[in-house]
């Protein structure tokens, strides 16, 4: 069976809500919100707007970053959400990449390795302060002592992980700890600190899944589109790219078609990844609507 999240940015009061209201009817399984600091909208304040007029769909952050959110601020802004949802929270989190992030809140940007072990580091004091643990860590990427969430308390017992990320070690942690390992097919940070290398052909994709096979794994879309004539549509997409197009229509970031191939597309993805979740923007909300039914039994 696959589920679709539905990744949004709320531009306007209005439109927001009606986008929340419309990605719960149609049956979208989550309602995600970026958490880029100083580029787009604080995540959780949206979402718990999100919440106020939805009553089943999940509400998440995708993804918050580690290197620069603190666990006892992330826990408490989950639990909210998760208070103020009826236990509807999920806790997304990754390893960060931007380096604006870091200036903006006054460190530097640490390397790959240290990164990556704040990025553990931070996952799991957060998860255990939503469990009611007191924590203290020790580590050089995170130093804490004594931390306790008294209140809020969240309502589930276990708020649901989900980890978003490209890097080996990670994705290691992330199939032993996560509840959903979600992959983004975005490889190494470029120049600019905002593009990324293209991890979609089949042998990398096989490599990352090989990390984390057995995992609830989802894929970043990257561009849907229910049309007649795939080709035409993904040149312009493909116009600064070295893959071939073989390899994007084979890779699960994109979801172009008819809405018979995209259906099965879906299915064929199940059947060699695993793939069983996918996170998609927002012109997907008209695109994969009523698709979803359909898309559900695959």
């Amino acid at each position: 069976m696959a589920t679709f999240a539905l990744q949004v940015q709320p531009d306007h009061a209005t439109e927001w809500l009606d986008t929340a209201r419309r990605a719960e009817a149609a049956g979208f399984d989550t309602l995600l919100v970026a958490d880029h600091p100083g580029v787009v909208a604080s995540p959780f304040v949206a979402l718990a707007a999100a919440a106020a007029v939805t009553s089943t769909i999940r509400l998440g952050s995708y993804v918050s970053n580690a290197g620069v959110r603190e666990p006892i601020l992330l826990a408490a802004d989950v639990a909210t959400l998760d208070v103020v949802s009826g236990g509807r929270a999920l806790l997304g989190i990754g390893a960060g990449h931007t380096p604006a992030e870091w200036a903006a809140v006054g460190q530097t940007r640490p390397d790959v390795d240290g990164r990556v072990a704040r990025c553990i580091a931070v996952a799991e004091a957060t998860r255990a302060l939503l469990g009611g643990d007191e924590v203290t860590v020790d580590t050089p990427g995170l130093r804490i002592t004594g931390a306790r969430l008294t209140k809020p308390r969240p309502v589930q017992d276990r708020v649901p992980l989900l980890f978003g990320g490209g890097n080996a070690r990670l994705l290691r942690w992330a199939a032993r700890n996560a509840d959903i390992v979600g992959l983004s097919g975005l490889g190494r940070t470029l120049a600019d600190g905002h593009s990324h290398e293209a991890r979609w052909r089949a042998d990398q994709i096989d490599a990352q899944v090989e990390l984390i096979r057995g995992s609830t794994i989802e894929a970043l879309v990257q561009f849907v589109a229910v049309t007649d004539d795939a080709g035409a549509a993904l040149a312009d997409r493909m116009k600064d790219s070295d893959l071939s197009e073989a390899d994007v229509q084979a890779a699960p970031y994109v979801l172009v078609g008819t809405a018979d191939e995209i259906v099965a597309k879906v299915g064929e993805n199940r059947r060699r990844w695993g793939i069983t979740r996918y996170a998609v923007r927002r012109e997907a909300l008209d695109a994969l609507g009523p698709l979803l039914p359909r898309l559900a039994e695959q």
